[in-house]
């Protein structure tokens, strides 16, 4: 279990309120890619038939390199800093969604300008792979002992704010330009906007304070010269139980939350526009829920949150899922604020608790290990399995089987978790 020191000094509130923002760009690029994936499979790819594929088969493929950046930045991050960790990532953001505003289109560079894509979203991913450990990692330590799972729960819901942010920039240029103007010049827009965004965040990291708890470590000359090592070694526990919740964590939010749009509109229970409105709603929902679920996990503890929720979700899912499907627009729309209410509940309460599980001398690579190889796992990829089931059984209920069976299997380790959170360690 993690050694903590509830005696040392949180850091300033403007520093946790830089800190507590930050993953909105993460979320931000995300999503916009997305968004914008058929504009740039004509601008990138030639269009056609299979130009989309391509384009989102490049966005798979980026995505392998997420743990890397996680494990690369994480080490950095445990060796020389948490600010300057994030300020590193948050530095090669910026200029790799400035580059990708600048790149030249196929008309201009043919096939190379699909590879310089691609090899931008690879560098985009490797950033993207540290910044949210690293951030759940300063907010964690730098915030009072009694309130950490309610601030790292704010990490999560920037991220949806992220996402509804790309999404109102990506219609606001869609919408005003004509399909020329729009692959021209306009989709670059969107990227520009991004690169400024991560520019503002990374100088506000500049007057960021560094973590109590890592100037702790450095002042009585505890910082790990292999952080990694002592993560797989002395700390393995806390990666498989991260591993654990995040697996959970990464299947509830793409299949719980961002597959069921598509879910409906693939089975012609609702249109296009419905759908995103669905999105958006769900998307509050996750904002509205994930401080109340932190701060509940403050006073009830992190296993008897995660234990409940998981076993709301090993349930729950199975049976949304057909309900959605056939019970018309008032059961589509309940049924998904439900599962982003278990994806986005889960996802507040797995901020502090994944962290909670190492020491601040392994603490960002363990994260690195147990966080961002399960959402490797049960991430990405999750959407495209759930489709297939789909296709291959006809059973409206497979994407929800996935999400329980997760549900179920983590089950037994939450139970024999040990309680991390500081206000319940104190009453024992």
């Amino acid at each position: 279990m993690a050694e903590h020191s509830p005696a040392l000094a949180p850091v300033s509130p403007a520093s946790m309120g830089i800190a507590a923002i930050s993953t909105v760009v993460e979320w931000y690029d995300f999503t916009l890619y997305l968004y914008f994936v058929t504009v740039l499979a004509r601008v990138f790819y030639g269009g056609g038939s299979g130009s989309v594929g391509v384009a989102l088969a490049g966005f798979a493929v980026s995505y392998v390199m997420r743990p890397l950046g996680a494990v690369v930045l994480g080490v950095f991050g445990d060796r020389h800093g948490r600010r300057r960790a994030m300020m590193v990532s948050m530095a090669v953001m910026t200029l790799a969604m400035a580059a990708t505003a600048c790149l030249p289109t196929r008309a201009v560079a043919g096939p190379v300008a699909g590879w310089l894509l691609l090899a931008l979203r690879c560098v985009m991913a490797f950033a993207v792979g540290g910044e949210y450990t690293g951030v759940v990692a300063y907010l964690v330590e730098g915030a009072p002992a009694v309130r950490r799972g309610l601030i790292a729960s704010l990490a999560s819901a920037a991220s949806e704010v992220g996402a509804l942010l790309a999404a109102a920039v990506s219609a606001a240029v869609v919408l005003t330009l004509p399909i020329a103007a729009l692959d021209t010049w306009g989709w670059r827009v969107p990227f520009a906007v991004g690169a400024v965004l991560a520019g503002a965040i990374w100088i506000g990291r500049s007057h960021m304070a560094e973590s109590p708890e890592f100037l702790d470590n450095v002042a009585h000359g505890a910082i790990d010269a292999q952080p990694l090592a002592r993560a797989i070694g002395a700390e393995r526990a806390g990666v498989l139980r991260g591993f654990s919740i995040s697996s959970l964590g990464s299947i509830s939010y793409y299949v719980g939350i961002n597959y069921v749009p598509a879910f409906l509109v693939g089975s012609g229970a609702m249109g296009e526009g419905a759908a995103l409105w669905l999105s958006t709603l769900a998307a509050l929902m996750v904002i509205a829920i994930t401080p109340i679920a932190g701060a509940m996990s403050d006073r009830l503890g992190r296993r008897p949150m995660l234990v409940g929720i998981a076993l709301a979700g090993s349930v729950l899912p199975i049976v949304l899922f057909p309900l959605m499907l056939r019970g018309g627009m008032g059961m589509a729309l309940g049924g998904a604020m439900m599962l982003a209410a278990i994806g986005g509940a889960w996802s507040a309460v797995a901020a502090s608790a994944t962290a909670e599980q190492f020491s601040g001398r392994a603490r960002l690579s363990g994260l690195a290990l147990g966080f961002s190889t399960a959402t490797t796992v049960f991430g990405g990829l999750s959407p495209w399995v759930a489709h297939v089931l789909i296709v291959a059984t006809g059973a409206a209920w497979a994407p929800g089987a996935m999400i329980a069976l997760v549900a179920a299997a983590v089950v037994p380790v939450l139970i024999m978790m040990p309680e991390t959170a500081p206000r319940k360690l104190t009453a024992q």
